[in-house]
C-alpha cells in the first residue's frame, strides 16, 4: 500500500498540513504519481488539485497513527509530471513555518509559470479541471525525402513544384511555407506520401529564435531541449576571455572556493566598491563549481536585469545559461523553466523567483547587489531571498556569495558574528582607476542665492563641459510623473484618490493625475475642485518635469544644443517588452548623450564613456517613516556614483541636497561606510530594530474601518497573550496602529509590530496561533516575518 502526502492548491492558513490520499494500485492516466506532480483528488464534495510532496510505502493494514481507514479517499489520477523533488518539498514546508505562510503558497513557488492545471468553477456551479495556460510549443518542420532529388512534379502542380524549389535552400516550417504559399496542406500531405518530403515535430522555445534560422540551427532532435538559434554557440563556442585578476579578486575567489569545496553551507560576502570586478569574481567561482560537476544560480535585482548583465554569463558560458525574468512572456518563461528542469541549463540567472527553479546539483549560489529590497517578496509567502539561499546551501553542501558595494546592516552584522560568514574586501577598482570625486551642492544655499532652478549652478556647467567634449553624463530622480501632486495656493487643497491615502500625481503628457497604487485616473481640473480658485501651483519633480527643463537647459548651452539626446528610463518608458534594452543601446550609441532616470539606472550599468553622476535629489528618502530611510539613502548615493569614471577617463559627481550635513549624505561623499554606520547603529539599538532585534509586521486590512479596527485590536490581545506564554520579557508588541498609507486602494490598513531578540524563534511562537485562529469575515490578516519596511 503507497500513502502519499499533498498539499491541496488552496491558499488558506486553515489548511495547515498536508493530507493523507492512498495511490491507486491501477493508476490510470499519461503520468504516474510521484513526488512533485499534480494530482487530481477528492475533497468534500468535489475535487481539488493537489501536489505530492511525500511518498510512503506500507504494509496492508500498517496506517500512520491518527489516520482513520475509513475516510481515507484515492488520489483519482496524476495529472503533471514532477515539477520539484524531496528537496522542494522541503523548502516549501519550511517556508510555511518560517514565513507563516500558506502551504500552497509555498508550493506554487516551485512550479512552472502558468503551466499548472486548475480547477475552476462553472457558471452552473460544478467544479472542472482547466488544463495549464502555457505549455510546450511543437512547430511542424518540412525537410526533403528519399525521393526529394528524383522527384519531378506534374504540370499543374504549382503548389508542390513551390514547395519543393523552396526546400533547396534548407529545411523550412510549415508556417514559413504558408505564410509564402498560403494554404499548403493538401500539397504536403501528396508530398510526404511520395516521400518526397519528411515532417517533424520539433520543441521550440520561445524568445529567442527568428522567424527564420539558418538550417544547421534546426538539427536538434524533436525532444531536444538546448537553447534556439540564435543563443546557441557554435560547436566551436570560445568563452570570453578571462582578465587577469587583481590581487583583491584572487583572494576573494580563493575563500569562494574554500568555502564551497567544504560544503557546509557557508556565506562569503564581497564587499567591492563599485568597478571593482564583482561579477568577474562570480564568473570565475561558477566556472570552478561546474568544473567540478556541479550547478550555479545568480540572483539579480529585476532592475538590475538587463541584456548587458545577462550577456556575460552568455559570453562566458554559451548556451548552458538560462534565464528568468518578469520581463519575459509567460511561454519564454515556461521554456526556460523546462530548459532547467532537462538538465541542459547548468547556470541561472534570474530575479529572486530563479531560486525555485528546478537546478540539480546545486553548488554555487551567487546573490549581486545583496542589499537591495527587492529580494524580499511583498506577497505571500514573504521571504527573503538571501535567508531561503542560506537553507537551501546548507542542505545541498553549497556556498553563497553575496555581493554590494554596500552591503546591507544585517549581512555586515552576521559576518561579525557568525563563524559561518565571510567578510572579503576589494577597496580598489579593478582598472586600478579612482572612485569618482563627490561634491555636495547645497541647494538651500543655491536657493537663497536666488537660484529657482531645479539644477544647480555647478551641476550646469559640469554638463556643459562633458557633453561639449562628446562625453556622457547620468541623472538620477529618485521618484516619477512630472510633479509629485498639485496645490491650490489660495485654500491648500491637494487631489487625493479616493480610493488611497495619497495625492494624486500629475503627468505632463496628457494633462492627467494619476495614483499610482491603484490606477484611479482623471483630467487636471481647470481650478480648484474646493474653492474655485485658478491657482493651482505644481509641487515636486518627476522624470518628465526634469526631461523637460533639462532640455531647455542643453537647447540654451552652447556647444551641446538640441542634438544631445535625453535618454529617460522610468517605470513609465520601460514597461514595453524589449524597451529597457532599446533605452540602453540609444545611449550607448549617441556620441554625447545624458541617461535620466530613478533608480533603476543606479546599478548594473557599465558604460566607459560616462564621466559625470548628477543626482537630483539625494534627500527624498531621507525623511520616509521607515528604519531604513537612511541606509537607503546612502547606498542610493553611494552606488549610483559608480557609475561614473569606470575606464579611462576620470569621473567626477554632483550630489544636490537640502541635507547637506545628514550623515548618510557626507558618508557616501566621502565614502565613509564606517561615519554612517557610527551615526545609524546607535539609533536600531536604542529604537530596537535590526540587527538587534528580529520583527514580525501583522498587516489588518479590509474595506471597512470600524471592522479592520476592530480586528487589529482583538489580534493584538491575542499576539500579547501568546508572547507572554511562550515568548519572554524582552519579547515587545506594540500597539496596533494605522499604517503609514493608512489607505490603499479603497482598503484601509493597520498593522501590529512584534519585535523579539534576534536569535528568538519568532515564528514558532506565532505560527501556532495563526493557524488556528478564526478568519474574521470583514479583514483580512498576513504576517510578513522580518519585513523590509513597516509602511
Amino acid at each position: 500500500m503507497k500513502l502519499a502526502s499533498i498539499i491541496l492548491d488552496i491558499p488558506t492558513q486553515a489548511l495547515d498540513a498536508p493530507y493523507t490520499y492512498a495511490v491507486p494500485e491501477d493508476e490510470s492516466g499519461d503520468h504516474p504519481v510521484e513526488v512533485g506532480c499534480a494530482v487530481l483528488v477528492p475533497f468534500g464534495h468535489r475535487r481539488a488539485i493537489g501536489f505530492v510532496i511525500g511518498i510512503e510505502e506500507r504494509e496492508d493494514g500498517d496506517y500512520p497513527e491518527g489516520l482513520d481507514p475509513a475516510k481515507l479517499k484515492v488520489i483519482v489520477r496524476a495529472v503533471s509530471r514532477p515539477y520539484f523533488d524531496e528537496e522542494g518539498a522541503a523548502c516549501a514546508q519550511w517556508l510555511a513555518q518560517r514565513y507563516i505562510a500558506p502551504l500552497s503558497s509555498c508550493v506554487r513557488l516551485f512550479t512552472p509559470p502558468g503551466g499548472v492545471p486548475r480547477m475552476v468553477r462553472s457558471r452552473e456551479g460544478y467544479w472542472r479541471l482547466e488544463e495549464p495556460a502555457v505549455g510546450e510549443v511543437d512547430d511542424r518542420w518540412v525537410l526533403p525525402g528519399a525521393a526529394f532529388d528524383t522527384f519531378e512534379p506534374r504540370k499543374n502542380a504549382v503548389k508542390q513544384a513551390s514547395i519543393v524549389e523552396a526546400l533547396r535552400a534548407g529545411e523550412l516550417r510549415v508556417a514559413e511555407l504558408s505564410a509564402e504559399f498560403g494554404a499548403v496542406s493538401a500539397p504536403l500531405k501528396t508530398l510526404e506520401k511520395q516521400g518526397v518530403v519528411r515532417i517533424e515535430h520539433r520543441r521550440r522555445m520561445r524568445g529567442f529564435a527568428a522567424p527564420s534560422e539558418p538550417a544547421n540551427a534546426a538539427n536538434a532532435p524533436a525532444d531536444s531541449l538546448r537553447q534556439p538559434a540564435g543563443m546557441q554557440p557554435a560547436s566551436g563556442f570560445a568563452p570570453s576571455p578571462k582578465p587577469p585578476l587583481t590581487q583583491g579578486q584572487a583572494a576573494a575567489l580563493a575563500v569562494i572556493d574554500a568555502a564551497r569545496e567544504r560544503g557546509a553551507g557557508e556565506v562569503v560576502l564581497v564587499d567591492g566598491v563599485t568597478g571593482s570586478g564583482k561579477t568577474e569574481v562570480y564568473l570565475q567561482a561558477i566556472e570552478a563549481t561546474l568544473a567540478a560537476g556541479r550547478t550555479a544560480c545568480v540572483l539579480v535585482p529585476e532592475i538590475s536585469l538587463t541584456p548587458q548583465t545577462v550577456g556575460r554569463f552568455r559570453g562566458r558560458f554559451g548556451d548552458t545559461v538560462a534565464v528568468m525574468h518578469s520581463r519575459m512572456s509567460q511561454g519564454e518563461r515556461y521554456d526556460q523553466w523546462d530548459f532547467i528542469r532537462s538538465g541542459a541549463a547548468r547556470v541561472v540567472v534570474g530575479a529572486r523567483s530563479a531560486l525555485f527553479t528546478p537546478l540539480s546539483n546545486l553548488g554555487l549560489l551567487v546573490i549581486d547587489e545583496e542589499h537591495e529590497g527587492s529580494y524580499k517578496q511583498d506577497s505571500s509567502p514573504r521571504y527573503h531571498a538571501r535567508d531561503v539561499a542560506v537553507w537551501m546551501a546548507r542542505r545541498a553542501g553549497a556556498a553563497v556569495v553575496l555581493g554590494s558595494a554596500t552591503p546591507s546592516i544585517e549581512a555586515l552584522h552576521a559576518c561579525a558574528k557568525d563563524p559561518r560568514w565571510h567578510h572579503v574586501e576589494l577597496p580598489e577598482r579593478a582598472n586600478g582607476k579612482p572612485l569618482p570625486a563627490v561634491r555636495v551642492v547645497d541647494m538651500a544655499v543655491e536657493f537663497s542665492g536666488g537660484s529657482r532652478s531645479m539644477f544647480s549652478g555647478a551641476l550646469s556647467r559640469a554638463l556643459a563641459e562633458e557633453l561639449s567634449a562628446g562625453r556622457k553624463a547620468v541623472l538620477l530622480l529618485n521618484q516619477r510623473g512630472f510633479a509629485k501632486f498639485l496645490l491650490c495656493r489660495e485654500c491648500g487643497f491637494v487631489p487625493e484618490c479616493p480610493s488611497c491615502s495619497t495625492s494624486l500625481t500629475y503627468h505632463e503628457r496628457g494633462s492627467f493625475l494619476i495614483c499610482h497604487h491603484c490606477g484611479y485616473r482623471i483630467a487636471v481640473p481647470p481650478v480648484c475642485p474646493e474653492c474655485g480658485s485658478p491657482y493651482l501651483k505644481k509641487f515636486g519633480a518627476g522624470t518628465q518635469r526634469v526631461e523637460a527643463d533639462l532640455r531647455v537647459l542643453l537647447d540654451e548651452t552652447p556647444g551641446v544644443g538640441p542634438g544631445v539626446p535625453i535618454v529617460r528610463m522610468d517605470a513609465d518608458t520601460t514597461s514595453g517588452k524589449g524597451a529597457h534594452q532599446r533605452l540602453l543601446e540609444e545611449f550607448a550609441a549617441a556620441d554625447a548623450a545624458v541617461l535620466l532616470g530613478t533608480q533603476m539606472i543606479a546599478k548594473g550599468l557599465d558604460f566607459e564613456d560616462v564621466t559625470l553622476v548628477g543626482v537630483i535629489n539625494a534627500d527624498t528618502m531621507l525623511k520616509l517613516p521607515d528604519y531604513r530611510a537612511a541606509e537607503r539613502t546612502f547606498d542610493l548615493v553611494e552606488q549610483v556614483a559608480g557609475r561614473a569614471g569606470r575606464a579611462e577617463l576620470p569621473g567626477r559627481v554632483l550630489v544636490q541636497t537640502y541635507e547637506a550635513d545628514a550623515a548618510p549624505i557626507r558618508a557616501a561623499a566621502s565614502y565613509d561606510r564606517a561615519l554612517f554606520l557610527r551615526d545609524e547603529l546607535p539609533k536600531r539599538r536604542l529604537l530596537g530594530y535590526p540587527p538587534y532585534v528580529r520583527m514580525a509586521n501583522v498587516l489588518i486590512w479590509g474595506k471597512d474601518e470600524a471592522a479592520v479596527r476592530g480586528a487589529a485590536q482583538r489580534l493584538q490581545q491575542g499576539i500579547e497573550q501568546v508572547v507572554r506564554d511562550f515568548g519572554g520579557d524582552d519579547w515587545t508588541v506594540l500597539p496596533a496602529t494605522p499604517c503609514v498609507l493608512a489607505k490603499l486602494r479603497g482598503t484601509y490598513r493597520w498593522h501590529i509590530v512584534v519585535k523579539c531578540p534576534p536569535e528568538a524563534d519568532l515564528s514558532a511562537v506565532l505560527l501556532p496561533y495563526f493557524r488556528h485562529r478564526k478568519p474574521d469575515k470583514d479583514a483580512n490578516v498576513a504576517i510578513d516575518v522580518d519585513p523590509d519596511d513597516l509602511l
